[in-house]
């Protein structure tokens, strides 16, 4: 199987941490050379010390708030031609903050927006050339499970969610020819700063110990465990990898099976 990703440049949204963090070091390990974006330099240099290079990788950083697409756009197509385009984007923003719909400021949804949907769409329309150019092209976005099942009390997430799973779905259709693959990644409870946060607001809001609330997690996936960032990006490298050629237009959920529907 060929997994082999050396030569291909990669572009990994959010790589400051948690999944991304995790998705960057394994590309990179693979071969690839690996540009990380966020908006925080420091954590980016930090991650951009433990990048694989042992294959003459050569790596990056790149900066830009994901809330403010414009600045996003400036960004990106001011290096885009000096690494002649991207082989891989990897599309991954934090979620929106928690909370019931019925109860969210309509901002909310068009700052949430803005961050997941519009800033990725700016990414993809500076990819796409210089992808179809080399009949290559590997787009991967790090949504939820919650296109399949919304989760409870995280309204705006699953929102907003579900609008970049349609977007990416249609993306699939339109890019297959050009030899480009658009899926879409849905993390479970993975063990990431975003998911303490989760179960602090839980214990918060049930009155329980976070201890209770990070039992009461477990107790709901099939496999008892939280995965690990690691396990995620094993399955992100593989879409990314030439092997995945003709897998395209779908949600893989990487979740322990903790989702009831297929």
């Amino acid at each position: 199987m060929n997994i082999n990703l050396t030569s291909k440049n990669a572009l990994v949204c959010g790589s400051s941490q948690g999944i991304g963090k995790a998705c960057a070091i394994e590309l990179a390990s693979l071969g690839a050379n690996v540009t990380l974006f966020s908006r925080n330099k420091v954590s980016l240099e930090n991650v951009l010390a433990q990048l694989d290079t042992s294959l003459g990788q050569k790596h990056h950083v790149l900066i830009a708030d994901f809330s403010k697409p414009e600045q996003v756009k400036l960004a990106i197509n001011e290096v885009v031609n000096e690494n002649n385009g991207f082989d891989i984007l990897i599309n991954n923003t934090g979620g929106p903050a928690a909370g019931p719909a019925n109860q969210a400021d309509p901002a909310a949804f068009i700052d949430a927006f803005n961050l997941h949907l519009i800033s990725n769409h700016h990414l993809v329309q500076t990819l796409i050339p210089y992808m179809k150019n080399k009949n290559y092209g590997r787009i991967i976005n790090v949504i939820s499970t919650s296109v399949k099942q919304p989760l409870p009390n995280l309204g705006v997430s699953n929102t907003i969610r579900g609008a970049v799973a349609s977007w990416a779905k249609t993306l699939a259709y339109e890019l297959g020819e050009f030899g480009i693959t658009v899926n879409n990644v849905l993390p479970g409870a993975t063990a990431t700063a975003r998911l303490d946060a989760i179960i602090q607001g839980k214990a918060t809001k049930q009155n329980i110990s976070i201890e209770q609330a990070t039992i009461n997690e477990k107790s709901q996936i099939p496999m008892r465990r939280f995965a690990k960032p690691e396990e995620f990006a094993a399955a992100v490298a593989f879409l990314a990898s030439p092997s995945a050629s003709y897998i395209t237009g779908i949600n893989l959920p990487v979740d322990g099976g903790r989702t009831s529907s297929l």
